[in-house]
């Protein structure tokens, strides 16, 4: 008995660490504010951040494009949305003066950033140049 018991409590050690490394790797962008964001941009090795705002009308036309590349990137890299409105302090901080802002951080530190709306594309091709610096 205590042979299966200890193989049941592996399985379940499997099944925990499974689930772990599933939540990690998200595919939807985490809506981030100030409660939430250091911890997000330090625990993510690659993180891209949308610094947007509700009435702005190019931050609604990428965020459709955001989510794609969120699940695109799954695993390799979090995504997240600041809402400015919102989180003065932090848009402040990163110096946030139009949006949509796109920041890539590594290992919590703001690498690079684009402005504007862009096509996937180049946002892509942004996100590929930054990996590859990494």
């Amino acid at each position: 008995m205590d042979e299966l018991e200890e193989i049941r409590r592996r399985k379940l050690m499997e099944l925990m660490k499974m689930a772990e490394r599933k939540e990690s790797s998200l595919s939807t962008p985490v809506k981030l504010d100030s409660g939430n964001f250091e911890e997000f941009i330090r625990k993510n090795e690659y993180a891209v951040v949308d610094f947007w705002a509700e009435w702005c009308m190019p931050c609604r036309y990428i965020a459709p494009v955001f989510e794609e590349l969120a699940r695109e990137y799954s695993g390799k890299v979090a995504f997240g949305k600041l809402n400015v409105d919102e989180n003065h302090s932090i848009a402040a901080r990163f110096g946030i003066s139009a949006i949509p802002t796109l920041i890539f951080f590594k290992n919590g530190k703001a690498v690079d950033q684009i402005v504007g709306a862009m096509p996937k594309k180049e946002i892509k091709m942004w996100i590929e140049v930054n990996l590859q610096r990494a």
